[in-house]
């Protein structure tokens, strides 16, 4: 990153924007910098402990505050959004009957036990690892932006940037974040997966969309663990995906016996969301579960080391846990398992 002047604005942005289409993203929308509106919430949230073991949030949380502070001279930032919604895989894990008696060929019905034995993945998790498909267009669409359209700088942000992406992607137009804090689009509902170009050209800024949530109420009285304490409002002390993928040590045990075969993630709150229930399906190939990915035989995680981890999950965000975290998970919903016998 270097210093530069403000870039030119394009003349014609919505050419540009059919162009950043044609790469394969669903949704793109136009942010301008500055502060964060959202900033102030974020910082409360924090304050509450709210982010759990997280420290990494509270570490570069003043970055949050601009997004120009992630790139020098920045004048908007583009996001993006890909569904990786997949409503009908063909049969997943080694189940048999079992597994397909508990839903394991349909998504949908994942809030069903998992059949005994196996353990359920959430659903982004399913296919290849998203953060290494979205750099890799947005890596496109910053050679588009430099070769045709004069930009002389940008930075791609997938996740791992300093950045508040949902508060981005509302403020660019690709939906509004819903009671369940995610990212809520009409067609696409929350299956989706953000990506951020911050770039020196001075884009028009897209209106945001107003909230359809409504008086709905679904995902905060669907959520297993009361982890939605309030409309918008996730405490990660108490969220299942939190504490089988981020979380390191133990599990508390009250919040473990209610995994109900979830080994990786859960998915409750996106699934009861009236806007996930004619979702379109994603047009992305990287995102369609891989065979025996969406239900995992739990025994032979309980043996899962480094190595095995990377033969088995390579490429994949199932590596976000590590081996440690998965034999922990593995082992916590086989004994609920027992326990329910």
């Amino acid at each position: 990153m270097t210093d530069v002047t403000p870039g030119a604005r394009p003349a014609d942005p919505e050419g540009l924007r059919a162009e950043l289409l044609a790469l394969g993203f669903d949704r793109v929308g136009f942010a301008p910098v500055g502060e964060q509106p959202d900033f102030a919430r974020f910082r409360d949230w924090l304050a509450e402990g709210c982010a759990a073991g997280m420290d990494y949030l509270a570490r570069h949380a003043e970055a949050r505050r601009d997004p120009a502070r992630l790139l020098a001279g920045a004048r908007s930032v583009i996001m993006v959004s890909v569904s990786y919604h997949a409503p009908r895989p063909a049969g997943e894990g080694r189940g048999g009957d079992a597994a397909k008696s508990a839903g394991a060929d349909d998504p949908a019905t994942t809030d069903e036990p998992a059949p005994a034995g196996f353990g359920r993945v959430s659903r982004y998790a399913r296919g290849r690892d998203y953060h290494r498909v979205l750099r890799g267009r947005l890596r496109q669409a910053a050679r588009l932006l430099a070769e045709r359209h004069g930009a002389r700088a940008a930075r791609i942000c997938v996740d791992t940037a300093p950045l508040l992406e949902r508060s981005l992607a509302a403020r660019a137009g690709l939906g509004w974040i819903g009671r369940n804090t995610c990212l809520v689009d009409p067609e696409l509902g929350s299956w989706t997966f953000l990506g951020a170009l911050l770039t020196d050209l001075d884009l028009p800024p897209d209106s945001p969309q107003p909230d359809r949530c409504g008086d709905c109420r679904a995902c905060l009285d669907a959520c297993p663990t009361g982890a939605l304490a309030a409309p918008g409002r996730l405490d990660a002390r108490h969220c299942l995906s939190y504490l089988t993928i981020e979380h390191r040590g133990p599990l508390p045990a009250e919040l473990a016996a209610r995994l109900e075969g979830r080994v990786f993630g859960c998915d409750r709150c996106q699934e009861v969301c009236p806007f996930n229930a004619g979702a379109r399906a994603t047009r992305a190939e990287d995102f369609h579960p891989r065979p025996d990915q969406g239900l995992l035989e739990l025994a032979p995680l309980l043996a899962l080391d480094r190595a095995g981890l990377a033969a088995r999950f390579a490429g994949t965000p199932l590596m976000r846990a590590g081996a440690e975290g998965l034999r922990r998970n593995a082992a916590a919903v086989l004994e609920g398992q027992r326990r329910r016998r």
